[in-house]
């Protein structure tokens, strides 16, 4: 009976930790998107701040996804 209740509770702490990976990680980018980023990326931190995004041409903007909402749920 300990063995189910183990197995159960590892399933659903493994299953708890998957979601929670998918939230943090955002879109999966292909190799083209990343090097647009590279190029943009002006500050080196891997994302594109607005200023960033304001200098793409507008065929760069419509390769990538929209940026994230960074806004805080209340």
């Amino acid at each position: 009976m300990k063995k189910y209740i183990a197995i159960a509770l590892l399933a659903a702490v493994s299953v708890f930790a998957a979601e929670k990976g998918e939230k943090k990680g955002g879109p999966v980018l292909t190799d083209e998107q990343k090097a647009i980023i590279a190029k943009y990326d002006t500050n080196k931190n891997g994302r594109l701040d607005k200023e960033e995004r304001e200098k793409m041409t507008p065929e760069d903007k419509a390769k990538l996804p929209p940026p994230p909402d960074r806004k805080k749920k209340q």
